[in-house]
């Protein structure tokens, strides 16, 4: 007689202890699917033709996620992959009435421990947040393509035009003067004059530059300016962003991983980005590292013009006032306003250059937003 023949049981002889069901039993090392018997005894038995395969003590065993209509089980002295699956309700329970402490949490799984990796899981996504994605900003925004980023730009752009209800300042004579003005300073500044710049009619005090080249003004900051250099200093400020990547980079951090997998997959049109996109131009917040760096390329810009650099400290303070003042939102997150024309006055030199608009140009610039058509 065989060792399995010695230990098998014979459930005819011993009805006490089988149960007239079978159920099905995985033993955690393989796939193989086994139609089994169950004894209950001492412990939760195992039979497969009336060989033993395993013993379950009753205060081991733990249900595991299944349909209504299963009753799936584990064993915490079993192989981890190890199941026993119950369909026959005569079968259920009895292996409910046993198995008291079936429904027990697994250990590590209990509230404390839940909190734990909860908070564990949050903790990683703000560092991820805070050091990963800007991390990978840096590293992405020099590798990106031209062609890419003018793509961005354009998404970017169209996002711009719903939040100011779209309209462009059109007056041609002031669309001229504009485009002279940022033709200059991007002919100082080494970057390519066909990008497109304008002035939207808004009363915001603000300017900001796009991925891919296009520079925006608004009206709310024209207003407040006296003199051409004070508009020019502030918009060579924003082609520093642009000559450094600073947008494109922010875009990418703010957006995070939307960015990243519309990247990988060349498609930057989903709405998530959308949405960061616009959020990311209306409300830059670069780090003042980059708005220190910005104002160093508009000082030399107008130094290679001949122009005050000062002239932009002078608008920004008149704005701000001391300390940041309201918080005008091209300023939000700048080096304090006090600071910054303090630094353009000790750079400043005198005046060597032609004017960069004439009086006739700066009047029209002025009254661009006159009339307005939408985009």
């Amino acid at each position: 007689m065989s060792d399995d023949s010695a230990h098998a049981i014979d459930p005819v002889a011993d009805p006490a202890a089988a149960v007239g069901s079978t159920a099905v039993y995985f033993d955690g090392t393989s796939n193989r699917r086994r139609v089994v018997t169950l004894v209950f005894k001492d412990g939760l038995e195992i039979y497969e033709q009336g060989v033993p395969l395993a013993i379950w003590p009753y205060d081991t065993v733990r249900r595991v996620d299944a349909p209504l209509e299963l009753l799936r089980l584990s064993s915490q002295s079993a192989p981890s992959l190890a199941r026993l699956e119950v369909r026959e309700p005569a079968t259920k329970t009895q292996v409910i009435a046993r198995c008291r402490r079936m429904d027990d949490t697994a250990p590590g799984r209990g509230i404390g421990a839940i909190i734990g990796w909860s908070l564990a899981a949050a903790l990683s996504i703000v560092l991820m947040v805070l050091f990963g994605v800007p991390l990978a900003a840096d590293r992405l925004a020099p590798l990106i393509p031209a062609s890419f980023e003018r793509r961005l730009g354009d998404v970017a752009e169209s996002q711009v035009k719903v939040v100011f209800d779209g309209k462009v300042c059109d007056s041609p004579q002031g669309q001229a003067a504009f485009v002279k003005l940022m033709n200059t300073l991007r002919g100082a500044a080494g970057l390519d004059l066909s990008d497109a710049s304008a002035v939207l009619s808004s009363s915001t005090a603000n300017a900001f530059a796009l991925p891919g080249g296009k520079a925006f003004l608004l009206k709310g900051l024209l207003e407040k300016a006296n003199d051409a250099d004070e508009i020019a200093g502030v918009m060579a400020h924003e082609l520093g962003h642009l000559a450094h990547r600073d947008t494109t980079r922010q875009m990418i951090s703010t957006s995070g991983t939307s960015f990243l997998i519309g990247l990988l997959f060349g498609d930057i049109t989903g709405s998530s980005v959308l949405i960061f996109a616009g959020r990311t131009v209306v409300n830059a917040s670069y780090s003042r590292e980059a708005e220190y760096d910005a104002d160093t390329f508009s000082i030399d810009v107008m130094h290679r013009l001949g122009r005050s650099p000062k002239k932009m400290g002078e608008l920004l303070f008149r704005i701000t006032g001391k300390e940041g003042g309201t918080g005008i939102s091209f300023l939000a997150n700048h080096p304090f306003t006090e600071d910054r024309l303090a630094r353009m006055t000790k750079e400043d030199r005198p005046v060597s250059g032609p004017p960069l608009l004439s009086p006739q140009e700066w009047t029209a610039l002025k009254a661009i937003c006159a009339s307005t058509v939408k985009n």
